[in-house]
């Protein structure tokens, strides 16, 4: 009897070890991440991203299980957009270079808002001209909602009384990595060179 009480011992001391082991791992992994985190998110990362289906610039429908494999840099924008979106993405394309260069792979990805004017030969001269291997999505005006608020991104189209109206919109970036989903948001105040090391930060301890 006192052989078995003790095989019982060591068997809960051995499941209690093996449990707190799990934890410290697994809160390890979460520092780890969080050391990389330049923001506060609200809701926590587990918030934010979710399943979509859209269209690339090439035609072909996807979603987000295409992207799941890779680290991912998403902004939504428009095409039309006079000032912050070519800006914002230019830098997103800027980083992913330099990310490059360091040996990391990162794929840009531009997810329009704007449902009526970006055409899929709109969106592929558009990232053609801002990165090679970035992604240009769009969908019907359903599928552009659902992914925006997948993702908590704000729009408003202004009245479209002409083919010059404006969109309001978030100007955050998503960055996405493979068994983690969302990690952080990129604002507009970083630098190319900030989102880089940002970017790779979360790669090395991921």
């Amino acid at each position: 009897m006192i052989r078995l009480y003790s095989y019982l011992a060591i068997g809960l001391t051995a499941a209690l070890l093996g449990g707190l082991g799990y934890m410290v791992l697994s809160g390890q992994g979460q520092t780890d991440l969080a050391q990389c985190r330049s923001t506060s998110i609200s809701g926590g990362a587990g918030s934010i991203g979710g399943p979509f289906e859209l269209v690339d610039h090439t035609g072909r429908t996807v979603t987000d299980a295409d992207f799941a494999d890779r680290p991912v840099l998403i902004y939504f924008g428009y095409t039309f957009c006079p000032d912050v979106c070519p800006l914002d993405t230019a830098r997103n394309a800027q980083a992913v270079d330099l990310l490059s260069e360091r040996g990391y792979d990162v794929t840009p990805v531009f997810v329009s808002v704007d449902h009526a004017r970006d055409t899929q030969e709109a969106l592929a001269e558009f990232v053609r001209f801002m990165h090679p291997d970035m992604v240009g999505l769009t969908g019907t005006e359903a599928q552009i909602r659902d992914a925006a608020r997948a993702y908590r991104v704000y729009f408003s189209v202004h009245d479209a009384e002409d083919d010059f109206y404006l969109i309001d919109h978030s100007t955050f970036s998503y960055f996405m990595l493979p068994g983690h989903g969302f990690v952080d948001i990129v604002r507009r105040d970083q630098s190319p060179e900030q989102v880089a090391d940002t970017l790779a930060c979360f790669i090395d301890n991921a």
